[in-house]
């Protein structure tokens, strides 16, 4: 099976990308293989404009870059995002990505007259956020409920993907790498033989 594993951070030497690359290690180690979608080192134009616009209404075709992505998409049995959280979030790169490559057409169809219909009920989801603060914090300001109504919610569940796992890994700036790079290579290792378990939350570090 494949896995595509999309990073959003513009420093290659970065936990961010260390992570990602350990995803993708344990993928190879169980068997599988992966792709990565490096959007700042692709230079991925996150501006949602005019021309996205008209995709949205249906008057125009995808422009190349936004077909390009979808296609690394269909090739996939599971997408995983990596990503820093800034702001509470994702980072402004991965968000303008979803919304220029998730589009009306292909990931899901809307109508005024047809209503929604959910065109990705076949891709499962991992997110890996890497957050400096640590889990008290994340918990005491509902973050797990907000993270879960943004993305989960109102990004994947519209299209019909599902989130398998979602791992909050915290103290980034802290805690020494290595015990997130190897909770990064373990989930790499147990990516497909998650996909078919209930939607769970695992959170890694320390408290």
């Amino acid at each position: 099976m494949h896995a595509l594993i999309v990073v959003a951070h513009p420093e290659q030497q970065s936990l961010t990308q260390g992570i990602a690359a350990r995803i993708g290690a344990g993928v190879v180690g169980a068997g599988h293989s992966f792709e990565v979608a490096d959007l700042s080192a692709e230079g991925f134009d996150p501006r949602f404009s005019e021309a996205d616009l008209s995709v949205h209404r249906r008057q125009e075709t995808p422009p190349r870059d936004v077909l390009v992505e979808q296609a690394r998409i269909e090739r996939a049995d599971t997408l995983v995002l990596v990503y820093p959280v800034y702001w509470w979030s994702m980072p402004a790169l991965l968000k303008g990505w979803i919304d220029r490559v998730f589009s009306n057409g292909w990931a899901f169809d809307f109508g005024l007259d047809t209503g929604l219909e959910k065109k990705l009920r076949h891709l499962k989801v991992h997110l890996v956020a890497i957050a400096g603060a640590d889990m008290r914090t994340y918990a005491r300001h509902g973050y797990f409920g907000a993270m879960k109504t943004q993305i989960d919610h109102g990004i994947f569940d519209y299209c019909g993907a599902k989130v398998v796992t979602s791992e909050l890994l915290v103290d980034s700036e802290t805690q020494d790498p290595k015990v997130h790079l190897e909770t990064a290579h373990a989930l790499g290792k147990k990516l497909f033989g998650a996909t078919d378990r209930v939607e769970n939350t695992v959170v890694r570090g320390t408290a």
